[in-house]
């Protein structure tokens, strides 16, 4: 007579099966972390952009940062350089808090020193765009300057013919100034 085959407990398969499992995700682990590492732009699919706006752009490098003009003044300002169509917000430590390119109009403000007059919310420009956080510091050849923002985001070419004083920036930069430009706020022009 043959004798019967044993079976073996079910606690061993389990064991055997979950051992094999473990090294072989071990393994798994190891062989990924040795492959490459895309980076979170990279997996998101993001690629470099080229601006679409029609003005060039005048965004520094990250690495570096663009100093503060010379004969700017001292204290809490607002610095707008002509030449390099920039602004900073200057704090009363000597502080860069913020610095960005912005858009001018058609009609410049002569270098020199001045003071926010009035802020006004919106309104539409003189070009015909409606703007926000408009602040104005000054008046050249009869045309009100001031820094603002298109509600649309948009940095449009000032139209043929018409004098405009607006200074443009991107929506965040124009939400900053306006935080920081209350009315008596130093202004310094710069060429």
């Amino acid at each position: 007579m043959s004798v019967p085959a044993r079976r073996l407990p079910s606690w061993i398969w389990v064991t055997g099966l979950t051992t094999a499992a473990i090294v072989g995700v071990t393994a798994l682990a190891a062989q990924a972390d040795q492959g490459a590492h895309p980076t979170a732009a990279h997996a998101a699919g993001a690629k470099p952009s080229a601006s679409a706006s029609p003005h060039p752009s005048a965004s520094p490098k990250k690495s570096e940062p663009v100093a503060v003009p010379d004969g700017s003044g001292t204290g809490r300002r607002i610095v707008y350089s002509l030449a390099q169509r920039r602004v900073w917000l200057v704090d009363t430590g000597e502080a860069v808090r913020r610095t960005f390119a912005v858009w001018p109009g058609t009609v410049s403000p002569a270098p020199g020193r001045y003071a926010v007059s009035t802020t006004v919310p919106s309104t539409t420009g003189t070009d015909g765009t409606k703007v926000e956080n408009i602040v104005y510091f000054t008046v050249a050849s009869g045309v009100n300057i001031a820094f603002s923002n298109a509600q649309d985001g948009s940095s449009p070419q000032p139209a043929a013919g018409v004098k405009t004083g607006g200074i443009r920036m991107h929506s965040a930069d124009g939400d900053a100034v306006w935080a920081f430009g209350t009315k008596g706020t130093k202004v310094s022009v710069t060429k």
